[in-house]
């Protein structure tokens, strides 16, 4: 063989190995942000579950609470932000902090009721919405870790390549900022 012939049999060689490892990286890329679609995907599935379950503990506590309305025009309202909401977890958060805070005023109201926190349903509805909370959390950190993933490869070399190559965006954390992780850890009052 001649020393151009194995030139040129090894520029084909590397070639090869080149356009086989962007096959490879575009692949992993594409499963990348296939899994994070579907880890938001569970986790829009318990935040309907959550939707779907306050309706029923305020019209539990309205039945205590009569003369609550402002709290349950609130919880109503954030309720129907939150639903309202499409797209991804950038769109998300401020909606679901604001709902968070709503439903634990209710909660807090409960404390003045002490035949309704004795009542069967509004028990098992906090308990169910309690139970969903902490589903929504695990779904939240699955998700943001998918997330963090799929950044990670699309910003390392040298797959970062095929990320630009290929015009792959960046996944969006599901996170609370500051004033909205302040907002939702404040103790509610109520006032009688």
């Amino acid at each position: 063989m001649q020393p151009t012939q194995m030139t040129w049999l090894i520029l084909l060689g590397l070639a090869v190995l080149v356009v086989l490892y962007a096959v490879a990286a575009y692949n992993g890329l594409v499963r990348g942000r296939n899994q994070t679609t579907e880890a938001w995907s569970d986790v829009e599935t318990q935040l309907k579950r959550r939707y779907d379950l306050i309706p029923n503990l305020v019209e539990t506590v309205r039945g205590y609470a009569e003369h609550e309305s402002s709290t349950f025009e609130r919880i109503a309202a954030a309720r129907n932000a939150a639903m309202g909401q499409s797209g991804g977890p950038e769109r998300h958060s401020a909606a679901e902090a604001a709902l968070s805070w709503s439903v634990k005023s209710l909660f807090a109201l409960s404390e003045a009721y002490p035949d309704l926190k004795a009542n069967k349903n509004f028990v098992e509805l906090q308990r169910e919405l309690s139970d969903t909370e902490d589903k929504i959390q695990a779904s939240r950190r699955f998700y943001n870790f998918m997330a963090l993933t799929f950044n990670n490869r699309t910003e390392t070399f040298p797959s970062v390549v095929v990320a630009n190559l290929f015009r792959f965006k960046r996944a969006a954390f599901f996170e609370l900022d500051e004033s909205e992780r302040a907002e939702a850890s404040r103790p509610v009052r109520v006032q009688f």
